[in-house]
């Protein structure tokens, strides 16, 4: 059965599709870009910008884009992940605990590499060692996160057959097995 023949309900609004693919552009240009060049600190600062957006969106926005509907504990996310690979993890209409746990760790992430960065520019902390440092450990520590974060909307596709890149896209999901 493919997304067409199925009831289609919009989840994620044209500012979190905006934002999120915003940010991936960001990202990939501040990694590809030179450390120190001016394209990568204008990306970085794209990135910390749209960043605030988000959390600004996060208790004002659309249903799904809230906090407050999505947001997991670290204990429930593993539950989840538990359940998953036992074969009996539930689809999620908005995001799952895993999936939650991993947006709060990026935004996390993706402000402290982008504050580290901006201090680093700054007077007082302009090569200091320790600042350079905590950049370099938090933006390859997000990194990783965003392949796992990529792994992991791969597994969810695939396990629940559902295209969620495409769902990222029109902002759409198929609103059939969704636990109330």
């Amino acid at each position: 059965m493919t997304d067409t023949d199925e009831r289609m309900v919009a989840v994620w609004d044209p500012f979190v599709r905006l934002f999120h693919w915003s940010l991936v552009a960001a990202i990939a240009t501040a990694w590809l870009a030179e450390e120190g060049e001016t394209v990568h600190r204008y990306a970085g600062y794209t990135a910390g910008g749209l960043v605030a957006a988000r959390i600004a969106w996060g208790f004002i926005g659309t249903r799904h884009a809230r906090f407050g509907d999505f947001l997991a504990s670290p204990p429930a996310a593993l539950r989840y992940l538990r359940d998953e690979a036992l074969g009996r993890g539930k689809r999620y209409l908005g995001h799952n605990p895993a999936g939650a746990v991993m947006i709060a760790a990026l935004i996390a992430l993706v402000a402290g590499t982008g504050f580290t960065g901006w201090l680093s520019t700054t007077d007082a902390y302009f090569g200091v060692d320790w600042v350079g440092g905590l950049h370099a450990v938090l933006a390859n520590t997000m990194l990783a996160c965003i392949g796992l974060h990529v792994a992991g909307v791969v597994f969810a596709s695939l396990r629940h057959r559902e295209n969620l890149v495409r769902a990222m896209i029109t902002g759409r999901k198929r609103t059939d097995q969704v636990p109330q």
